[in-house]
């Protein structure tokens, strides 16, 4: 059976499965030494992307490539202005993009401190209220 397929085990199979008792729970000491053993539990995050890196990726989009391949074109037939033009409002929008990125990032961050999910578990035959960071399996 696959871990997909775990929905239709008994509740029993999955706490013998999972080496658990359903009225007692796990003892404290067992519920430490599966922390130890599998970490927190939480989403492995990437690491942000510095400024560089976002200001990069705001060329990255074939409407603002076309606007530079048209300044270049522009500024070979002699339209200084236009070119000039076409330039400033592509490093404009690429400043903007990364600011609102800076900012989205930045409020998700503040969302994920504010928010802190408990979970009701069973520790020693006691049910508690814990961090579900700290949920084991």
């Amino acid at each position: 059976m696959t871990d997909f397929e775990t929905y239709r085990l008994s509740t029993e199979r999955v706490a013998d499965e999972l080496r658990t008792h359903l009225a007692a729970g796990l003892t404290q000491e067992q519920a430490q030494e599966r922390f130890g053993e599998h970490g927190p539990n939480e989403l492995m995050e990437r690491p942000h992307p510095g400024f560089l890196r976002l200001l990069l990726e705001q060329f990255n989009n074939f409407l603002i490539i076309l606007l530079i391949v048209a300044a270049i074109i522009s500024l070979a037939l002699g339209e200084v202005i236009d070119a000039t033009a076409i330039l400033a409002i592509v490093v404009l929008n690429a400043v903007l993009g990364v600011v609102q990125e800076s900012k989205a990032e930045q409020a998700l961050t503040a969302l994920k401190k504010m928010s802190a999910p408990t979970a009701q578990v069973i520790r020693d035959g006691r049910r508690q209220s814990i961090p579900a960071r700290e949920l084991v399996a």
